[in-house]
Parts: C-alpha cells; sequence; structure tokens
C-alpha cells in the first residue's frame, strides 16, 4: 500500500503590541480565508455565530481564557483574558489551527456571514451612512485606497486589521474601525491619530479627523473606564 503523503504544517507565534494578544501564521501556504479577504472578527459570546464556525467555536471551547479572535487570511490574532497567561492557551491553539488546516476544511460554514449581517450581536449597529455626488464619491474612493495599499498592510503586520466605514463630506471626518489586537491595545488612540490621521490628511487634503467606531459593548466600557477616571480625579482633589 502506498504512504499516504501530508503535507506538513507550520506555525509562526508573533507578538503584538497588545500584550494580551497573539498573532498566528500559517507559513505553508494554508489558508483560512481567500487571500485578502477582510478579516472577521468573533466573540466568544457570539452563539448565533459559533453555530457557523466550528474551529473558532473549538478553540472557545478548549481555551476558556480566549474572549475573541479575528480571522485574517493566513493567520488568526488571539485576544485573552489578562488573567490567563499564554502558557494555558498557545499550545492549544496551535495544536486547533494545525488540524484545522491539515483537514482542508472551511473556516465558516456557507451560512455564517448571512448569519452575521442579520443577528442583533452589535457588530456595525452605528456604521453611518453617506451619499456622494462625483466628486465625493471620487474622494471617498482616494481614502479607500491610501488605507487599503498603505495602512491595512502595517496594521495586519501587528495583528490587527482596519475597515473603511466612510467618510463626511460635509465634516472631513473619517470613521473607521479597529479589529483583532489593535482595537485593544492601549496605543491605538495614538495609531488612530498620529498614524493613520495624519497619513490621510497628508495626502487628501479634503480629510479633517479620523473617528473609531465602535461596537455597544466597547462603548459601555469606555464609560464605565471614564467613570472610574473622574472618580479617581475627584478623590484626589
Amino acid at each position: 500500500m502506498n504512504p499516504v503523503w501530508q503535507r506538513s504544517i507550520h506555525i509562526k507565534t508573533l507578538t503584538t503590541p497588545n500584550e494580551n494578544a497573539l498573532k498566528y501564521v500559517s507559513t505553508d501556504g494554508g489558508l483560512l480565508q481567500e487571500k485578502g479577504a477582510q478579516s472577521v472578527e468573533i466573540k466568544n459570546t457570539d452563539e448565533e455565530l459559533l453555530d457557523h464556525a466550528p474551529f473558532p467555536s473549538r478553540v472557545f471551547q478548549q481555551c476558556p481564557g480566549v474572549e475573541s479572535m479575528m480571522i485574517g487570511d493566513d493567520f488568526v490574532t488571539i485576544n485573552k483574558d489578562e488573567m490567563i497567561h499564554w502558557n494555558q492557551v498557545s499550545p492549544t491553539v496551535i495544536d486547533l489551527l494545525t488540524q484545522h488546516l491539515a483537514s482542508g476544511k472551511s473556516t465558516f460554514s456557507p451560512d455564517f456571514f448571512a448569519a452575521k449581517d442579520t443577528a442583533d450581536i452589535g457588530y456595525d449597529m452605528d456604521v453611518p451612512k453617506f451619499e456622494y455626488d462625483e466628486d465625493e464619491q471620487e474622494i471617498s474612493e482616494m481614502i479607500d485606497e491610501l488605507i487599503q495599499t498603505r495602512i491595512r498592510p502595517a496594521i495586519m503586520d501587528d495583528g490587527g486589521d482596519i475597515q473603511y466605514r466612510g467618510w463626511n463630506p460635509e465634516t472631513g471626518t473619517v470613521y473607521l474601525k479597529l479589529q483583532g489586537a489593535c482595537k485593544s491595545c492601549s496605543s491605538s488612540e495614538d495609531t488612530l491619530k498620529h498614524g493613520i490621521e495624519a497619513m490621510l490628511k497628508h495626502y487628501i487634503e479634503e480629510v479633517e479627523d479620523v473617528v473609531q467606531i465602535l461596537d455597544p459593548e466597547e462603548k459601555v466600557a469606555l464609560a464605565e473606564f471614564e467613570k472610574l477616571e473622574r472618580k479617581l480625579e475627584s478623590s484626589r482633589g
């Protein structure tokens, strides 16, 4: 009997600017999505989506400290609870990722994206909508192209991703959504303002500022953090 040949699969683990996020990269050409596809973010609470995503579902089941993950084309970024050490998470993630790539199965079932578009789970609920004339549409396309070609590759190198959500012609505000490691990184505001905003304003004079779109639960967390800061300031006073 002829032996069955199996492709060896190697996973490289990369650190990110966020100490609670690691990037796991397939170095042998294995893909989790089509090359260049927009990254997909999924949380351990997204039960409606996890029914259609067996690989993320297994990660959340077997790695209790994993809170969310972002799946790119040839990589996955894992975000964990800060109280959990990476040695409790990483070996299992690598094992599950290796098994998944070796299986050749799709990362998402055909119903996943339909469920993502219809499920009331907080994604894209606050995305602004704009109507453009011909000149404004051209500016919007220039912004998107600059993000895709100059900004997104650098963000993805750090285990994150970015989505262009629109441009307000009246105010010059560009709306973006950060994903993965970059979203919860302590330096995300610096990335947004001093990196992304500075580059967009340099190349496109119509851009005045950049705003990050947050999911409702992220807004709640931010509001609670600001409330705590005010309380601490008051106690110092």
